[in-house]
């Protein structure tokens, strides 16, 4: 295939180089943004009389029908192209002629790509928010279905106070509300237009700007025409959103793996989303899980290694730019692929009412109520703290519960003990008593849902 940019070159380029230097296999994927910002240019030129009517026709009709054969499958983009907009304006040329090389006039490559990269990210990060949404669905109706069942949280992965399952589940629902909002925060941030800044310092013909940003769906175009062709932070604040949704996915996926788990038996994983063992026949292996929580990794590397491209890059646009994309897209992809297993993994997971009360009936978690009952009779938090550390401490010599205790032991104690104590510590009424805003009351654990529903819409 001849390069387009052949001329300046006396000799063809090394085999091996032109492998290298291609990008068509990755970039490839970005066909229709690059078609769609090739129409709006092409538009641009004619409104500014650069090329005829009739030129914008030719050159419109022909991207459209390149863009049809290509959705299509009658078109394949060819391996032995250097990208996707030299294959575009070459197919464009073979078919339409002379008007097909006058569609790159104003325009470089740079803010081609740059062009092609925010609406491709812009169309991809909807769809990020869209997943998002349904897994923070599956967990509203989980935790609607739960709000009622008693179970231990955890500290330092020990028993600490009584909880209603929904509330650790709506934890996870607010990590998830506030990654789509980054990603909509990043996507408001990158949706200016960098088409017409050209290689890096604009051009000498009369272009409009504006029409090809709004044509396009941005907010306007970029000032600073280097930085138009040159920046990148976009990628990077959307790779930090990506590693973020997936920090909270692997944390979540952590939790159903030990829940899920003999020791904890708090759910049970439908059988769609487990895998057995190849010796073991009693095995179900919670394998989703553990992938979302090893997929994390590699989000991690990617914003890595973008920030690693980038941070020695002087301006205006270098080759190593076009390793931003293997970044994107494979954190884009893995972050879809996770989101995509992980919704239906909660919807259908089945919560164990019984194991959840049976573990939180264990490990003292109603100790720091016992504390607010002393607190209550008039005796100051820390004395009455002491108090009931030495209660839990000769609970563990007796092998009692704080429930199991009598009346007479809680006396040798202190006097302020009275028969109320044992309403005081009953596992539901340390749940039902947390009325402060945000906490695990049913009231509040309601108005968290309500909140999670209307971010649905």
């Amino acid at each position: 295939m001849n390069k387009m940019w052949a001329g300046r070159s006396r000799k063809e380029t090394d085999k091996l180089a032109d492998e290298f230097n291609s990008s068509v296999a990755v970039d490839g994927r970005m066909y229709r943004q690059d078609i769609t910002g090739s129409v709006a240019h092409a538009e641009m030129l004619a409104g500014c009389g650069i090329i005829t009517p009739a030129e914008c026709d030719a050159i419109c009709d022909g991207l459209k029908g390149i863009l049809a054969d290509i959705d299509s499958g009658k078109l394949e983009i060819s391996p032995e192209a250097e990208d996707i907009h030299m294959f575009v304006e070459a197919e464009l040329t073979a078919r339409i002629g002379e008007a097909g090389k006058k569609l790159h006039t104003a325009r470089s490559r740079n803010d081609q790509v740059a062009v092609d990269m925010r609406l491709y990210l812009r169309e991809e990060s909807a769809t990020v928010v869209a997943l998002i949404k349904k897994l923070v669905a599956a967990i509203a109706a989980k935790a609607r279905e739960t709000k009622d069942y008693v179970a231990p949280a955890y500290t330092h992965l020990q028993r600490a106070q009584p909880i209603v399952f929904a509330h650790q589940l709506l934890a996870y629902a607010m990590m998830f509300v506030r990654d789509a909002g980054r990603i909509n925060d990043a996507v408001r941030r990158m949706n200016e237009s960098p088409l017409g800044s050209c290689a890096l310092a604009g051009t000498t013909y009369r272009t409009d700007r504006t029409f090809t940003a709004k044509k396009l769906g941005f907010d306007g175009a970029c000032l600073n025409s280097i930085d138009g062709v040159s920046d990148r932070d976009f990628c990077v604040e959307l790779l930090s959103a990506f590693a973020l949704v997936m920090t909270h996915l692997s944390r979540f996926a952590e939790e159903v793996i030990l829940w899920s788990s003999w020791e904890f038996a708090f759910v049970e994983l439908d059988d769609a989303y487990t895998t057995g063992s190849s010796i073991m026949p009693q095995k179900k292996n919670p394998d989703m899980a553990e992938l979302v929580r090893g997929k994390t990794g590699r989000v991690y590397g990617d914003l890595v290694a973008m920030l690693t491209v980038l941070k020695g890059l002087p301006l205006a646009y270098n080759k190593d730019m076009q390793e931003d994309k293997e970044c994107v897209f494979d954190a884009l992809d893995t972050v879809c692929k996770c989101l995509e297993i992980f919704a239906p993994m909660i919807a259908t997971m089945k919560p164990n009412r019984d194991n959840m009360l049976r573990a939180a009936g264990k490990g003292f978690i109603n100790a720091t109520d016992l504390a607010d009952y002393l607190v209550g009779k008039g005796m100051p938090f820390r004395t009455a703290y002491n108090t009931v550390g030495k209660i839990v401490a000769r609970c563990i010599d007796l092998g009692k519960t704080l429930e199991e205790l009598s009346l007479e032991e809680y006396a040798a104690f202190s006097d302020k003990f009275g028969d109320d104590v044992y309403d005081a510590i009953s596992l539901r009424a340390c749940v039902s008593r947390r009325i402060s805003e945000g906490g695990t009351g049913a009231a509040s654990v309601e108005k968290q849902i309500r909140f999670v529903e209307g971010f649905l819409g």
